[in-house]
């Protein structure tokens, strides 16, 4: 298996005060999309964790051996190495990374304060037929680096693997599902303007969701990849100022069980 990582696409680790921040890439994208965010974060004082997800970064042939399960496991661990070195830890995620992000927040609410999920990606009528498509046809276009900032890269796949669909299918599905038993503190971000991901996917994960302590901010000058866009500032921003109202006072201790 293919594991030279593409320039770029690494992994990253920032350490800082008692609150973490784990940070999860999208499909087909990597680290690269996150890294100026946890950048700022950590400048802010938080620890950070911005794993690479198995199978991104490296080759489309690596995203095709690997399922939904696999990322699910890697930000297990990352969530894991940092709740070890931090009391308190919000998950933010970007697109696939926001499904993902909130299947944690479900399977591991004891482990998290809150949630946040950047143009998040739970629905998706057309990967319905991704199990027979993939039977003519290997791979299709990608859909990576929709940003509207010049010069942005968020070091993506320009190809992706009909059976990493099919996959992809299916975490989305378990997610929708499990939005009404999803209870912590949740502040979604929605580009108007996105070519990938439907903005109605935020407005069905704001009404779904069980939580009481949830909000939806629109962004207004942003594509899909809204970390790298020009509305990157007030997404680091507000992001921080979610982290601080659901943690509480520097030095405050998870009570979570």
């Amino acid at each position: 298996m293919s594991q030279r990582i593409l320039p770029g696409a690494e992994p990253f680790r920032f350490d800082g005060g008692p609150t973490g921040v784990l940070l999860l890439h999208g499909f087909t994208g990597s680290p690269a999309s996150m890294r100026p965010m946890g950048e700022w974060l950590a400048q802010q004082g938080l620890a950070v964790e911005g794993p690479r997800l198995p199978g991104h970064g490296t080759s489309i042939e690596d995203l095709a051996r690997v399922t939904w399960q696999d990322w699910q496991t890697e930000a297990e661990e990352a969530l894991a190495e940092l709740s070890a070195r931090c009391s308190n830890v919000v998950v933010v995620g970007l697109s696939m990374g926001a499904a993902l992000s909130m299947h944690l927040a479900v399977q591991h609410p004891g482990g998290l304060r809150g949630v946040v999920a950047i143009n998040p990606y739970v629905r998706d009528p057309r990967l319905g037929a991704a199990p027979v498509a993939r039977l003519f046809m290997r791979t299709r276009k990608g859909v990576g680096n929709d940003i509207k900032r010049p010069g942005q890269d968020e070091v993506c796949y320009d190809r992706i693997p009909m059976v990493s669909l099919v996959s992809l299918g299916r975490l989305l599905r378990t997610v929708a599902g499990e939005l009404p038993s999803l209870d912590l503190p949740l502040l979604v971000f929605s580009s108007a303007d996105d070519h990938t991901v439907k903005p109605a996917n935020s407005s069905f994960v704001i009404s779904h969701a069980g939580s009481t302590n949830k909000e939806l901010v629109r962004l207004s000058n942003s594509y899909h990849v809204a970390t790298l866009d020009y509305d990157a500032d007030e997404i680091f921003e507000r992001t921080l100022r979610f982290v601080r109202d659901v943690v509480g006072p520097p030095g405050t201790s998870s009570t979570s069980t």
